[in-house]
């Protein structure tokens, strides 16, 4: 490295100082206030760690070759992903983030493949096949093409385009074929290298894909957050094999940070909807009918003025928001409703359940973009014990996660989810367009519970002329 500062590479201390950025900026990502300036760091850590690379990289004594190539693709993708950012409505961010988790599971399984196609015969000649260079380029191969062409599929099933494929056999299917990936990269690691070995390198590449589109096709309900964490983990991971592969401490930090975190997520994902990480990898979840016998009750109907007379005179009111609000842009009407109510003396909380929405994390996102305060959202592991005690509910777009059929139905599909126990409050208001079932597409028994009342309308409207009501007591 002919590049030095007092005696230490100047690339060297640009990727330390690049990761540092990269965990300084994950960590401000726990807290709304810090989000955005530690996004900011995060970026400016990646945006050093390609400086430094392309002026001070080498490779046998050589600088990067077609930078301007490289400087034309940087401008291209930052233009396109600047548009696409600016653009995309806060309802399709799941979709965006899918998209984006895709191009970089489809860059580490580019970068393997290339790498592939370069190994030298004088290092296979030294080395074998059997070592951690080529297991880490095999590893990048299969982990980026699954990430790449899982994500592609959860933006057309988020965005409605693509449907969910739901046969028993899929479990076994997608074991098999699992099985024969990692045969390949057995056989591959075990052979000669010869041109029938990058044959088997691109059928590997092929059988990749088709797990990634199995394995998510039949995933559907209120399990698509677990698939998104989980797919990204496997970004970071592939992400992370090429930090391997190049010895970059930065990309090697970074895809570390995102695969670990990733992984972390999926675990809670997995918990908080009662489902095992092996059926996630295995594709064997999803929604579906209830097998349940229950009768269909009576809905309750409440009036616009009933609704705010009931809340104006509470002491305790929790929100419960689901991607209904989202869809109806209502974050900040609601936000409004809370803010007017508060005045009146009423202690306002928002209960947050873990895989509310599309995404983790979806309704704090939400929320947070209408500056709702951070310390009145609570998970629902937080509020549930105080849900006797709350004089009204109000849920606002969201189903799965306040149905009771997760406590009492042994045969529903969301059977053991941890749910918001919406049922325990005096009162409970739903908001609702319709008497639509939810992602699950199951029946939702607290629309039909004695203390429950419906008020049907678009969210945002019904939001609206609820404010008014309560500005006229």
């Amino acid at each position: 490295m002919p590049h030095f500062t007092y005696g230490i590479p100047i690339l060297e201390i640009a990727y330390v100082i690049a990761s540092v950025l990269f965990i300084l900026g994950l960590k401000m990502l726990s807290h709304p206030l810090t989000a955005r300036r530690g996004n900011i760091l995060a970026a400016l850590g990646m945006v050093l760690a390609i400086i430094v690379t392309i002026v001070f990289h080498e490779k046998d004594g050589e600088p990067i070759a077609n930078i301007p190539w490289i400087l034309i693709a940087i401008f291209i993708g930052t233009v396109i992903g600047w548009i696409i950012a600016r653009r995309v409505k806060m309802t399709a961010m799941p979709q965006l983030v899918s998209l984006f988790n895709g191009m970089g599971g489809a860059a580490a399984a580019l970068i393997s493949i290339m790498e592939f196609l370069n190994l030298k015969p004088e290092f296979i000649a030294e080395h074998g096949m059997a070592n951690g260079f080529v297991l880490a380029i095999l590893l990048g191969l299969v982990i980026g093409t699954i990430s790449a062409a899982g994500s592609m599929i959860a933006f057309g099933k988020l965005d409605g385009k693509i449907g969910d494929i739901r046969i028993k056999a899929m479990r076994y299917v997608n074991m098999a074929i699992l099985a024969i990936i990692i045969v390949l990269v057995v056989f591959i690691m075990t052979r000669d290298f010869t041109i029938n070995t990058e044959l088997f390198v691109y059928i590997l590449f092929v059988v990749s894909i088709i797990y990634g589109v199995l394995f998510v096709m039949p995933i559907g309900g209120a399990d698509m957050p677990v698939v998104i964490s989980l797919l990204n983990s496997f970004t970071g991971v592939a992400a992370a094999m090429g930090g391997f592969l190049y010895n970059n401490q930065a990309m090697l930090t970074g895809g570390i940070l995102v695969g670990s975190a990733g992984t972390i997520l999926t675990i809670l994902m997995c918990k908080a909807m009662n489902r095992s990480l092996l059926n996630v990898i295995a594709g064997a979840f999803g929604g579906g009918e209830s097998q349940g016998t229950e009768e269909v009750g009576t809905v309750k109907e409440i009036t616009l003025s009933d609704a705010a007379i009931l809340l104006s005179y509470s002491k305790k009111v929790v929100i419960v928001p689901g991607y209904g609000l989202a869809v109806a842009q209502a974050q900040h009407t609601c936000h409004e409703l809370d803010k007017l109510l508060s005045e009146k003396g009423v202690e306002v909380r928002y209960a947050i359940h873990p895989v509310a929405g599309r995404m983790p994390g979806h309704m704090n996102v939400l929320l947070a973009e209408a500056d709702v305060p951070y310390e009145l959202l609570l998970e629902s592991d937080e509020i549930n014990p105080d849900m006797p005690n709350t004089d009204v509910v109000v849920v606002i777009g969201a189903n799965d996660v306040v149905n009771p059929a997760a406590e009492d139905n042994p045969s529903s599909p969301i059977y053991g989810m941890p749910i918001v126990k919406a049922r325990e409050a005096k009162n409970i208001i739903v908001m609702k367009r319709g008497m639509g079932k939810g992602y699950a597409a199951i029946e939702n028994m607290l629309f039909y519970h004695d203390k429950t009342r419906m008020l049907f309308g678009d969210a945002k409207a019904s939001l609206q002329n609820l404010i008014n009501e309560v500005k006229n007591l």
